[in-house]
């Protein structure tokens, strides 16, 4: 391809013309494929999911905070029951105790257990090969309404059973397990795998999930062998997926219900509406905050899943290898991971085959074309830097500000600009064909180095490359308009591939990865290179004023791209404002240490805000002597006046000594309303421990959640002959109501963490 292969005769302006027209299209159908259907009124037919019935039982299930144990929580656990047994099921409820798993994320200061209340039901199957687990937790975080966390699960399964209950029966049979504790502790799923007779055999485990209030139902999460799984969701009515999300989400440390299912070796898939997280664990996580077009999505998916699933074998399901799979307009593109390898290498030997054919500077394109890799991402972090010294309140947001809209756009805008600036400046002295090259080279190596290390992200860079190259190659002896044809073929597989992606990832990792969505948008920037020069005016030959028109005219798409970087800045500053209905996001809690009768104000606010800095902003401090249910975490606070608070109580019931050990029978009584309660030993070595009837690891600690009205027996054994030094926290959730506490203002609220609002109190035994 030469430099002017498409400045033949030809009518240059209707071929820049002709690219805009049909690569808008493709985008504006690109980014229509991952937004949700638009919410079904209650008059759907009963076969159906209407999301507008489902948002009735968010109402109920949401009218209050509901963390596990607590009053509020019976109450939503009673409506759930009376829902399924109106729709003829028989749901029963499996009271136990449950111990966190060893694969799970860690609780603070130990192991985690629970008591937990699982509602659990069986719709029978006609014929049944196997059993499918639609799951989703009833219990919220404990100072949000939990209206999209997990109301919108735990709605989208009544809705569900309600559609199957009307129909015909499946052939499979279909278990419903709406769980306790998940935010404490992942501990009623846990409960469920380890110890219900239904999940004795395995089965598909279906999670249903929600860590904001909009966006489409991504399915992010597999079990491993998943391609009959995603062959099966390829079918759904709006698949929204990308195997670059299972393995990125597989390299985390996150945890949801779903994880204890696949650490037993269910098969199945994890589904979650992701955008909006500003209300993620917050007050302000109400059903009016819910987008009714996501809680549609997620039902249309799950009751066609479970269809679907309910006519397979499903015996035929296992040890089928992993899938590369990722939404297109209209469909879901999959095909096996064993074409991984060769797609990369085949679209190294087509960037490398056209590297030859051009030659001319392409050895000098290779290296300049990483710069704008390198720059963008660092530009957009540097934006977001910019916004938080603008708006300190930033700082405080767990994932994105309540509108990231016009951010995002900026963000977008800012990597485009980038794209363009450095080709506008090195596209005479270099040339358009070798910088094509150049930039697609980067693209054929990330390809290869996904393929490596992240199999079900290669195609993000693989396949652009590949499209690319070839119609790049294919154009070089075409006619000037199938030429321009065939690029722009070769252009819409970026397009289609990437722009999905960039939207998906944006609410998935927020504006403070920002240079992520940079970083990508650069890689399709570059992707479409051999386009881009269609909307430069031709040089070649120009010279004296024309040349220097031709070049004021190819800086108009940088001037706009930078334009639209300050103008959608400034428009998301403009508005994305602080009221009661978006509140800044600030943290508190309060530690009362009965030992000594002081207390302490205690924040995790690096850069303490404006309404949190009366309570003292010293410098951050650990706690874990006085809380070592909080680990070595440093908070930030004050002095406090001193509550009257009772301390939980620890009994000694009875003990023996042998071999120079000490087993000891407990009794860890909280004395007042708590959320959990926990138990270190200090100084001694554990070799033994049982809490509530289950034993765990040997652990010096352990936090129970939601413990029962009469206490919780602990049996351990320590290496000690002696007395034995114990330190117990208890833990509610009243911050309010403490001496010296100072109300929010309107536009201040509270940050979505598990400690936020949290009455402490703590105190030291010697038995």
């Amino acid at each position: 391809m030469s430099d002017t292969a498409l400045a033949r005769p030809m009518r240059r302006g209707l071929a820049a013309a002709a690219v805009l027209a049909v690569l808008g299209l493709a985008g504006l159908a690109a980014v229509r494929s991952v937004q949700p259907p638009a919410e079904r009124a209650t008059t759907a037919p009963a076969s159906d999911f209407s999301a507008a019935r489902a948002f009735e039982d968010v109402r109920a299930i949401a009218s209050t905070p509901h963390p596990a144990g607590s009053a509020a929580n019976d109450r939503v656990r009673e409506h759930l029951i009376d829902r399924l047994r109106g729709l003829g099921l028989a749901p029963e409820v499996q009271d136990v105790v449950s111990v966190q798993g060893a694969g799970l994320s860690s609780s603070a200061g130990g192991t985690g257990l629970a008591r937990v209340r699982n509602v659990v039901t069986l719709i029978p199957g006609t014929a049944s090969t196997g059993r499918i687990f639609l799951i989703a937790h009833y219990d919220s975080a404990q100072i949000a309404p939990g209206a999209n966390d997990d109301g919108a699960g735990t709605a989208t399964i009544l809705e569900t059973a309600r559609a199957l209950t009307s129909g015909r029966k499946l052939r499979n049979d279909v278990v419903l397990v709406l769980t306790d504790a998940e935010e404490a502790c992942l501990c009623g799923a846990k409960a469920f795998v380890d110890q219900h007779p239904l999940a004795r055999d395995g089965g598909v485990a279906l999670n249903l999930e929600a860590r904001g209030s909009s966006g489409p139902a991504i399915m992010f999460e597999t079990s491993a062998g998943n391609a009959r799984l995603v062959e099966t969701y390829a079918r759904v009515p709006y698949p929204v997926g990308t195997s670059f999300a299972v393995e990125i989400y597989r390299l985390l440390p996150n945890d949801t219900d779903f994880t204890p299912f696949r650490e037993s070796d269910f098969l199945g898939l994890n589904t979650a509406y992701i955008d909006g997280a500003a209300v993620y664990h917050a007050p302000t996580d109400k059903p009016s905050a819910m987008n009714r077009d996501s809680l549609q999505h997620h039902g249309d998916n799950a009751l066609a899943l479970v269809r679907e699933f309910g006519a397979q074998d499903l015996t035929t399901l296992s040890n089928t290898g992993d899938a590369t799979y990722f939404p297109v307009p209209g469909l879901l593109i999959r095909y096996p991971g064993g074409l991984v390898w060769p797609l990369a290498v085949a679209a190294l030997i087509a960037v490398a085959a056209l590297g030859w054919f051009v030659r001319r500077r392409v050895l000098v394109a290779i290296p300049l074309a990483v710069l704008p890799i390198i720059v963008a991402p660092l530009l957009a972090q540097g934006l977001w830097a910019l916004l938080k010294t603008i708006r300190p309140e930033y700082g405080g947001l767990p994932i994105d500000p309540y509108r990231p809209m016009w951010y995002r756009l900026a963000v977008i805008a800012l990597g485009a600009a980038t794209v363009l600036i450095w080709y506008a400046l090195l596209r005479r002295r270099v040339g358009p064909a070798a910088l094509a090259v150049g930039g697609l080279t980067w693209l054929a190596v990330l390809g290869m180095v996904l393929a490596a290390f992240t199999p079900g992200g290669s195609y993000l860079a693989a396949l652009p490359a590949l499209a690319v190259a070839v119609s790049a190659l294919l154009a070089m002896r075409a006619r000037p308009w199938l030429a321009v044809a065939v690029l722009i073929v070769g252009a819409l597989v970026p397009v289609v591939v990437l722009l999905p992606t960039v939207l998906m990832l944006f609410p998935a990792l927020g504006m403070p990865m920002a240079g992520v969505g940079a970083f990508l948008t650069v890689l399709l920037g570059l992707a479409l290179l051999p386009v881009l020069d269609l909307l430069h005016p031709v040089e070649a030959g120009a010279r004296g004023l024309d040349a220097l028109k031709a070049r004021r005219l190819g800086a108009v798409p940088s001037l706009i791209a930078v334009v639209a970087v300050i103008g959608c800045t400034a428009t998301g500053l403009a508005v994305d404002r602080f009221d009661e209905e978006h509140p800044s996001l600030t943290h508190l809690m309060y530690a009362l240490d009965a030992d000594t009768g002081t207390a302490r104000w205690l924040s995790e606010e690096a850069e303490p805000q404006e309404w949190t800095s009366q309570y003292g902003t010293g410098e951050p401090a650990e706690v874990s002597a006085t809380l070592p249910a909080f680990g070595d975490e440093k908070l930030r606070g004050g002095p406090a006046p001193a509550a009257t608070l009772p301390a939980p109580a620890l009994t000694l019931l009875s003990e023996s000594t042998a071999g120079g050990q000490r087993t000891m029978r407990l009794l860890l009584d909280p004395q007042r309303a708590v959320r959990f309660a926990t138990l270190h030993v200090v100084g001694a070595e554990v070799t033994a421990i049982t809490v509530g009837g289950r034993p765990i690891d040997p652990t010096p600690g352990f936090v129970f959640h939601a413990p029962p009205e009469n206490g919780v027996e602990v049996s351990l054994t320590v290496r000690a002959s002696g007395p034995v030094r114990f330190r117990v926290m208890d833990a509610s959730d009243d911050l309010a109501t403490m001496p010296g506490f100072r109300p929010r203002p309107a536009d201040v609220g509270v940050l979505g963490s598990h400690s936020s609002e949290m009455v402490a109190v703590a105190k030291t035994y010697t038995l």
